[in-house]
């Protein structure tokens, strides 16, 4: 967000004699609100305008849509990973189902059955080489199927104590850390789609939509100019003989077209350097030319309504003569 550039608007000067006989010094603007520039977040087209010119929005409308473009993709690439991470995480925190546990104990009396048939085996032909009725490669071959039937009795009878005991802790937080990094990954994607939608910073009237449904503006054009709601404030210029008078919290008195009695102000920001040639350029005669950006706070709950654009008088009283 940013102000629009200003115009610098014709300095008028007057001075006049209130009616108790004081000198007043005149200062001339128009009445003025906070005005933001919303500009696009990339290139993409313009696929939806849901406010128009001219209508008040509440601070967080939205007022325009961009198309997402590619980040459509990597939004839904990051929502699936997210989604699989959390599978992952219920699987460790729920641990082996009673099904995979009722399999790994009858895979474990298969293999306990097995290695008894080996054994008796390997016995059996252990008497029959010791009659001389068998080989001793034959022997060696049953010794190493009842060493087979041995490991894998072994290795089902672990794998049944694993499923036992569940899900390992340091295996369950490994899966948390993997669903917050999906979370924050997918966080950040959808902050930045996010930004393809203008929504109003604050409330306030629409007062410009430079471009319209389709078209594509550059990356960070403005493409919603937004005039703030809230009391608005006086934009005055202030000539070069009244700067030294004009300072921040200063009361003034701001008479507005069409308004029947002045409004108070008070003074919230004066300009540190001249608008036009710089001083040290000019003649005695020719400072009293330059002029002064300021700004009047008004607090009058009348002002709220005030169109902007409208012209302000802003007067104050001269100081008071200094004793010889």
């Amino acid at each position: 967000m940013k102000r629009l550039p200003l115009l610098l608007p014709l300095l008028v000067v007057a001075l006049a004699a209130c009616s108790n006989g004081e000198d007043l010094q005149e200062m001339h603007g128009t009445l003025e609100r906070d005005r933001l520039e919303l500009v696009a977040e990339s290139n993409e087209r313009i696929i939806e305008v849901l406010v128009h010119e001219g209508e008040n929005v509440p601070a967080g409308a939205v007022l325009l849509r961009q198309e997402a473009g590619t980040m459509q993709p990597r939004l839904d690439q990051a929502r699936a990973a997210l989604a699989e991470a959390e599978r992952r995480l219920a699987d460790a925190v729920a641990g082996p189902r009673p099904r995979e546990i009722d399999e790994a104990r009858a895979d474990l009396a298969g293999a306990d059955s097995q290695l008894a048939t080996e054994r008796r085996e390997f016995e059996r032909i252990d008497s029959l080489v010791e009659r001389r009725l068998l080989s001793a490669s034959d022997l060696d071959r049953a010794r190493a199927r009842r060493d087979g039937a041995q490991a894998a009795r072994d290795q089902a009878q672990a794998r049944l104590a694993l499923l036992e005991e569940g899900t390992r802790p340091e295996q369950v937080r490994q899966a948390e850390a993997a669903v917050e990094g999906a979370r924050a990954a997918l966080a950040e994607l959808e902050t930045s789609a996010g930004r393809y939608a203008v929504h109003a910073p604050r409330a306030g009237q629409v007062e410009a939509l430079p471009y319209k449904l389709g078209e594509r503006p550059a990356a960070g054009a403005p493409v919603v100019v937004l005039l703030a709601d809230g009391t608005p404030y006086a934009r005055i210029y202030v000539p070069e003989p009244l700067r030294s008078q004009l300072t921040a919290g200063r009361t003034v008195t701001v008479a507005i077209d069409g308004v029947a009695t002045p409004l108070a102000g008070k003074v919230r920001y004066v300009s540190a350097e001249a608008a036009f040639t710089p001083y040290y350029a000019l003649t005695q005669k020719d400072r009293t030319r330059l002029s002064y950006l300021a700004e009047i706070t008004l607090d009058d709950p009348r002002a709220a309504a005030l169109p902007v654009g409208v012209p302000v008088q802003v007067t104050l009283a001269a100081p008071p003569a200094q004793p010889q």
